[in-house]
């Protein structure tokens, strides 16, 4: 890697992990569309699943205060349960069809949400729906590296308030990302190229989610729910045109 190459890996970091930190997602996002020029799909999976557990750590720590662990427990679980079928996908899906059918599903939900802000069903679901919702998302975050986008979505229909939303998809994040890198790590899949981006990227990650977090506790309901459809809708896009 060049030292522009490793001067963009800094700066996406560090702008991945501020937007994290004020929406509670989409760290995996922004760091996608800058790394995936110069690393390999595998490497950029695996650094997202490190600072993204290191980002949405540091974010769930801070709203610990709103957690609520007979409303986790069914995301959770989905989520491991999901991720090694996402890993093993990684290996032999097609990621081009993959990214298109996560977009258009991204693109047609900010769509619905800007219709219909809640969903009476939605709102009503128990932890069957919760943990089919957390398989879906291990899937996708073990194949894309994107964890928190499909939880983020239905807290969103949920329509449940800031807090309650990031307490939720921001702990499936850490647990989709932490079972991400053991069943990398456990086959054999992290390449060991990857250890020193950590420790280059790391000190820009932890700036970056710092000040994010003191960018969100100035936000409204309406704002936060503003700015977490418009990154669904870009991620949604960026995924479709890749």
């Amino acid at each position: 890697m060049t030292v522009y190459d490793l001067s963009l890996f800094v700066a996406a970091g560090f702008a991945a992990s501020l937007i994290a930190g004020i929406a509670g997602f989409a760290f995996g996002l922004v760091a996608a569309s800058i790394w995936l020029y110069f690393l390999t799909p595998l490497q950029t999976t695996t650094l997202i699943a490190v600072f993204g557990l290191v980002v949405q750590g540091y974010s769930v720590w801070k709203l610990r205060r709103a957690l609520r662990l007979e409303r986790l427990w069914p995301f959770l679980l989905g989520g491991v349960v999901g991720v090694p079928f996402g890993v093993e996908l990684l290996r032999c899906a097609d990621p081009h069809h993959v990214r298109q059918a996560v977009g258009g599903l991204l693109v047609a939900f900010t769509v619905y949400s800007l219709a219909s802000p809640a969903s009476r069903v939605a709102a009503g679901a128990g932890p069957v729906a919760d943990g089919g919702i957390g398989v879906l998302g291990g899937v996708i975050g073990g194949l894309t590296g994107l964890a928190g986008i499909v939880p983020t979505a239905w807290c969103s229909i949920r329509g449940w308030p800031k807090d309650e939303q990031r307490a939720v998809f921001q702990p499936v994040g850490v647990t989709i990302f932490l079972a991400t890198l053991v069943w990398l790590g456990g086959s054999g899949s992290i390449a060991s190229d990857t250890a020193w981006l950590v420790v280059l990227g790391l000190p820009a990650v932890l700036l970056g989610v710092c000040l994010g977090m003191k960018l969100y506790g100035r936000l409204s309901e309406s704002g936060f729910r503003k700015i977490a459809l418009a990154l669904l809708a870009v991620s949604g896009v960026a995924l479709l045109i890749q």
